[in-house]
């Protein structure tokens, strides 16, 4: 049987499952699928043949707290009490206090379409207060470049590389999070590839070019490779004069920014510039802008200085141009997912807010009475780690979680419901890369009582009362409808037996007409909206200052070993992925007397942290590296990297800006 993976990642695998023993199942990669080719990633192939079909490890039962909060003592009850009782609760919150006092946090512990959406259609209709889920993650970006470009979905078809002669990856590490995609598409790609980024990741050490800026100077690196193209006379006139709004608001400081400011400003060669604009300039190019790239103080700035070459050198809406942020192909090319997730349900919107005050808020007793956590496990991700756990202890705060697995908030739940897996309901795939729809088959029994999200919040619908039909579609109708949406002219049982399709035959343009989404309908370089919001009306070469003596900036990016926090808890990959580490440029370790692993402390505001010291050249001296992904309480010291990550907000509020942490660094002992 086919099915296909819909973990957070770009590249949306196609599995092929065998039978196995005593109920299990054999997880490999589909040979037939354009991506994956016959493999899957070391985590996935190692979770989905683990942990993931372990009964031991998964929740089977739903559960009801008989400790304190945050000690994760349960005792198992039935579904029918389970959602009685939740129900009862949840509506004593909405008639004391109001809906809006009821708060849900959700993320992408799962994106599968109908797992991922359809639960907001109960939130919506309940009128609950949503924790903005990208927030967290990418949000400066989307507005920015919805801002600059009309949208920040619409991206590139990676089948274009093959009119392509450069690949721009900026503030992404595919080595980690689209393994594939970095073996099978840049690695087979003709042209230069291009790498920005402050850690020699191994695909910026495959890279025709690395440049390795100092965090937060990307905007001015943008500005100075500008500055290289205007001088080669790269510029598009003809392109700029029809299509782009707002450039003569920029080419003043375009003009000053030359390699050698770049350089001082960035750490940057001057002749890496130089180098990066030529090959650049050969055309047409494509530019990946990774989720990473905007998790910085000043990245909505940072995004749009960024968005600045494409617009310049016309390297948008032609073959083997483009850009891409995330390439939701489905939503644009058929997919309602307004529809999906029922926003007609909440007319006036669903109040909201973000995950960098998340602990702040949850501490008013005023504020919120009950919290679902669905899809995420916000004590191992979140902000201010500490300041949250202690929050979640609130006796008052009627808590319930839906998880497959036992996480660290599950520790805090009144009420636990135990969630099914990818492996276990049929579902539709989707990828923010590539313009390919799966189907994601039943493959195996559910372990225990486990369901999916979207049959748990049916039944919770029916327990409060809720007759809305919307609330009461069953996943057959749901799937079909997304199909006639996507007039791929297939039946699931047809989709199911090919396992993936391309929504388009030929490669997407998604700029063909080069009409953008914005209020001229041009690339707006200058942008009115962008001023409402607080941002200036144009990009600027801006830059981070260095950090004072004494002081590092810490990067917490993407594992090779775990997706997010999922996977953490499985045991073979814990045992090859070895203990929590930070790496350190070795100037800045023998400064410190530190050795290759020794037990080190880093310190700030929020907490502390020890891990093992790895002593490495693989950053700018002063920047610090230590992978996310672990759960707190399967750690020694029983915390993450997150209990380090202070509420930083970026230009954008309320946006994160998870890179811009700072932290001491000593000795352990």
């Amino acid at each position: 049987m086919r099915t296909n993976c819909p973990r957070d990642c770009y590249d949306n695998c196609g599995i092929v499952v065998r039978s196995g023993k005593d109920g299990r199942v054999i997880v490999q990669g589909d040979p037939d699928h354009p991506v994956s080719r016959g493999s899957l990633c070391t985590k996935c192939a190692t979770a989905y043949n683990g942990v993931w079909q372990d009964p031991e490890a998964r929740l089977a039962t739903p559960l009801r707290r008989v400790g304190p909060k945050g000690e994760g003592a349960f005792a198992p009850i039935s579904w029918e009490d389970a959602l009685a009782e939740t129900a009862e609760r949840t509506q004593q919150v909405v008639d004391e206090r109001g809906p809006a006092a009821v708060l849900h946090t959700h993320y992408s512990g799962t994106m599968s379409m109908l797992a991922f959406m359809f639960p907001l259609r109960f939130f919506h209709r309940l009128g609950a207060t949503e924790v903005e889920p990208d927030s967290i993650c990418n949000l400066a970006g989307h507005i920015a470049w919805s801002y600059m470009f009309g949208t920040s979905v619409a991206g590139f078809d990676p089948r274009t590389a093959v009119d392509s002669s450069c690949i721009l990856v900026w503030g992404a590490n595919p080595s980690h999070s689209a393994p594939h995609m970095d073996r099978n598409w840049l690695g087979d790609f003709n042209g230069s590839v291009i790498v920005v980024d402050p850690i020699r990741t191994a695909t910026a050490a495959r890279a025709d070019l690395h440049l390795q800026p100092y965090p937060g100077t990307d905007a001015a690196l943008a500005f100075s490779i500008a500055h290289e193209l205007g001088a080669m006379a790269a510029f598009d006139t003809e392109f700029i004069a029809d299509h782009v709004q707002g450039v003569t608001e920029v080419l003043p400081a375009i003009e000053t920014c030359t390699p050698e400011w770049g350089e001082e400003q960035t750490g940057v060669p001057a002749g890496d510039i130089r180098q990066a604009a030529r090959l650049y300039s050969a055309g047409p190019a494509l530019l990946w802008a990774g989720q990473g790239l905007q998790r910085q103080p000043t990245g909505a700035n940072v995004m749009r200085a960024v968005g600045l070459l494409p617009a310049l050198t016309g390297n948008i809406g032609k073959p083997g141009a483009g850009i891409s942020y995330l390439n939701v192909a489905a939503a644009m090319l058929g997919a309602d997912f307004d529809e999906l997730s029922g926003t007609s349900l909440a007319p006036n919107g669903a109040p909201k807010v973000n995950h960098i005050g998340l602990a702040a808020k949850l501490e008013n007793p005023e504020r919120f009475g009950a919290l679902f956590s669905w899809n995420t496990n916000p004590v191992a991700s979140a902000a201010e780690q500490d300041r949250l756990r202690a929050a979640l202890c609130r006796q008052d705060l009627f808590t319930v979680v839906v998880d497959c697995f036992p996480t660290d908030t599950v520790d805090y739940a009144d009420i636990v419901l135990p969630a099914a897996s990818f492996l276990e309901f049929d579902d539709l795939t989707f990828s923010y890369m590539s313009p390919i729809v799966g189907a994601q088959q039943r493959v195996r029994e559910p372990i225990g009582e486990a369901l999916p999200n979207q049959e748990i919040f049916r039944r919770l619908a029916g327990a409060m009362g809720l007759d809305e039909p919307e609330l009461h579609v069953t996943d057959d109708m749901l799937i079909q409808r997304l199909l006639d949406q996507l007039d791929l002219g297939l039946s699931f049982a047809e989709l199911a037996e090919r396992g993936h399709v391309y929504l388009a035959r030929e490669p997407v343009d998604f700029f063909a007409d080069r009409r953008f989404r914005t209020p001229s309908g041009r690339i707006e370089i200058a942008s009115d909206a962008a001023t409402a919001a607080g941002l200036r009306r144009a990009p600027v070469p801006t830059a981070d200052a260095r950090e004072a003596d004494g002081i590092f900036r810490l990067l917490s990016p993407a594992s090779q070993w775990r997706l997010n926090d999922s996977h953490a808890n499985d045991r073979t990959i814990a045992r090859r992925s070895g203990p929590a580490t930070v790496t350190i440029h070795p100037a800045d370790a023998a400064d410190l007397g530190i050795a290759h692993g020794d037990q080190v402390r880093m310190r700030n505001s929020a907490g502390q942290l020890e891990v093992e010291a790895n002593v490495e050249n693989v950053t700018p001296r002063g920047v610090l590296v230590s992978y996310k992904g672990r759960w707190p309480k399967l750690e020694p010291s029983g915390a993450n990297v997150n209990v380090l990550h202070e509420a930083i907000s970026s230009d954008i509020e309320g946006c994160s800006a998870v890179h811009a942490t700072r932290v001491t660094l000593e000795l352990a002992h």
